[in-house]
């Protein structure tokens, strides 16, 4: 491929991971995130955090301007929490949604502010099938206006990057035919979808009016698919499930950078945004979870159904001198082919239940996945 432009800097990309802990034996989801926290937190300190609830933990690499730096970060991340887990008698997963999930209430984390969000919004939470995972790329150093800019610039490229991700076939043991079931159970959430288009003070009018009528019970509820971090300089990209495949978190985080490094030059040069209705964004990101890569996707653009492959291979293109700029291009170009011949991570579960037709195999083999980690160095 040939590049032609290169943007003048590189954005640092960090990563966050929610994770699920399953019991060995039945594969149900496991409350035991406090004792497997307990455990990595002197190897990995604030790396390591609780999430909503108990059978959830989450990591958050550092910032990184190479792709290696990333990956020895998410392989250590990794590596600390499997053994922590092991050593709890329970498995790490890295799945969208759980595979299975036991009857009876979730036990939330106990920090009140989670208990204030379940009391008020209880079909949200909904038992262990609302424990939903994601990936989360951080893309900075940008100060707020500029996040928001590139947030805009994003968001028409963010289904197809969405299809490339799924990673939750199954709920309660059954396949839903979605690809990504976190998609359709998230949505329950306020805010959940794609960010509207927002300059810096129609983001703060806005943020400071969800949370005064009472929509959010406070800003850290912005769900967006893009958001400004509230505590970081990024701008984070919450739209991707969570992958057992370390190599697939690692091309969505550079075709993210890539991207943002492009269209963060369109930003500072002015140039117009692209008029891209939100009902079709809501329709293309709609499409992404039912179906992944496979078949047709929505082109935000035009509205128009359109191979997905065609928009990967627009999306490599349009990300190509970010790629480029930050010496990423060859390995996005081969972990893209690689996700064609190996499928994503719905595919993967899927062909694990064909096998024998049994859920616990599908979570067996995203253990061993997750666990599947090279050695940072």
């Amino acid at each position: 491929m040939t590049v032609h432009a290169t943007p003048r800097t590189v954005p640092t990309v960090g990563v966050e991971e929610e994770f699920l802990l399953v019991d060995r034996r039945t594969r149900l989801p496991a409350p035991l995130a406090p004792q497997v926290i307990a455990a990595a937190a002197g190897a990995l300190g604030d790396q390591v955090q609780s999430e909503f609830l108990q059978v959830q933990v989450e990591t958050c690499t550092r910032p990184a301007l190479r792709l290696k730096e990333l990956r020895d970060d998410l392989a250590r991340l990794r590596a600390v929490l499997v053994a922590a887990a092991a050593d709890a008698d329970c498995l790490l997963v890295a799945s969208g949604s759980p595979v299975l999930a036991g009857p009876g209430p979730a036990l939330l984390t106990e920090n009140p502010r989670y208990h204030r969000m379940a009391a008020r919004y209880p079909g949200a939470v909904d038992g262990y099938g609302g424990a939903l995972c994601g990936c989360h790329v951080h893309l900075g150093t940008v100060e707020r206006g500029l996040a928001l800019a590139l947030g805009n610039r994003l968001r028409p490229w963010l289904p197809v990057v969405q299809a490339l991700a799924v990673n939750s076939p199954f709920d309660a043991g059954r396949d839903t035919g979605f690809a990504s079931w976190r998609a359709v159970r998230l949505a329950r959430w306020p805010t959940v979808g794609p960010a509207p288009v927002l300059d810096e003070p129609g983001y703060e009018a806005l943020a400071d009016s969800l949370v005064a009528r009472g929509t959010l019970l406070d800003r850290r509820m912005i769900y967006w698919f893009t958001r400004p971090s509230e505590h970081l300089p990024t701008l984070e990209v919450r739209v991707t499930d969570v992958n057992a495949d370390l190599e697939t978190v690692l091309l969505l985080a550079a075709l993210l950078r890539g991207l943002a490094g492009v269209l963060l030059e369109e930003a500072r040069a002015g140039l117009p945004l692209p008029d891209v209705p939100q009902d079709r964004m809501v329709a293309a990101h709609r499409r992404a979870a039912r179906t992944g890569p496979a078949g047709a996707g929505i082109d935000p653009f035009t509205g128009s159904p359109v191979p997905t492959t065609t928009l990967v291979d627009r999306l490599l293109e349009r990300a190509a001198p970010g790629l480029a700029a930050a010496g990423d291009l060859a390995a996005v170009e081969a972990g893209l082919d690689r996700l064609r011949r190996l499928g994503t991570g719905a595919d993967r579960q899927r062909r694990h239940y064909h096998l024998r037709h049994r859920p616990t195999d599908v979570v067996d083999g995203l253990a061993r996945l997750t666990a599947t980690v090279p050695p940072p160095g």
